[in-house]
């Protein structure tokens, strides 16, 4: 099946970023041409049904749903980023360095990736949000501190393999110092490995958002957040499931 789809549609694995693309203009673009604001409510108009001025139907506060949905890519999205740019930095900086200078510090920070891998991301957001408090950057800070520890097992990793190469002896046999070595020639192979990983581990963090604001940890109302959307929706499941389908299947 899949050489039938690769014979007809040539170089094929573009489809499955045909969802991704979607997804990041319409989080960059969506906002310019949503119909409402996604935060108005018009009680005149509460739990309406898909018609031309409410293209995906109204909430039960009248809120305009296609308005919501744009808007609340957006919120995921720039979520998205902050958290893995920050859990990257995080990542490559301490496995680097316990890669790098190998000893006790390698050891030392070996024990802390451990600890961090030792329980699920999730529930040490949920710990970190007990400690911090409820809210977006809250949120934002708790899964930059539980997402960092695989970049970083990977981080360290890959510049044990790179220092055992026989380029980097010859390097510092040339006088590179260590700063220059690491920055020219390891950190471009660590991060090469490190942000593949990342983008494959996008999805499962907008997951992880969403499931903060359902339980009412994340994103507050009234912002608009798919997570959030389907708590306002549960209420109404049975009487308007489109409440919660279609957030669902934005997520």
């Amino acid at each position: 099946m899949l050489d039938l789809i690769k014979s007809r549609t040539g170089n094929w694995p573009w489809l499955a970023l045909c969802p991704v693309i979607i997804f990041i203009l319409i989080a960059l673009f969506g906002p310019l041409v949503i119909p409402h604001d996604p935060a108005a409510q018009d009680y005149d108009a509460t739990l309406q049904g898909l018609s031309w001025n409410h293209w995906l139907g109204t909430d039960y506060l009248g809120r305009d749903i296609a308005s919501r949905i744009v808007w609340g890519a957006r919120v995921s999205l720039v979520a998205m980023v902050i958290v893995l740019v920050a859990a990257l930095a995080i990542g490559v900086i301490i496995g680097s360095v316990a890669g790098y200078i190998g000893g006790k510090v390698e050891l030392v920070l070996i024990s802390l990736i451990d600890i961090a891998l030792a329980l699920p991301s999730l529930v040490i957001a949920l710990a970190l949000i007990g400690i911090l408090g409820t809210g977006y950057w809250s949120m934002i800070t708790a899964l930059t501190l539980a997402w960092w520890a695989n970049y970083a097992r990977m981080s360290r990793a890959v510049v044990k393999a790179e220092l055992q190469l026989p380029y980097i002896e010859a390097t510092r046999t040339m006088g590179a110092g260590h700063l220059w070595i690491f920055v020219r020639h390891i950190l471009p192979n660590v991060l090469a490995l490190v942000v593949v990983y990342a983008s494959a581990d996008a999805g499962a963090l907008v997951l992880a958002i969403a499931t903060l604001s359902f339980l009412g940890l994340g994103v507050a109302p009234p912002t608009p957040e798919w997570g959030q959307m389907l708590v306002d929706g549960m209420s109404y499941i049975e009487e308007y499931p489109s409440l919660v389908i279609i957030p669902g299947i934005a997520l």
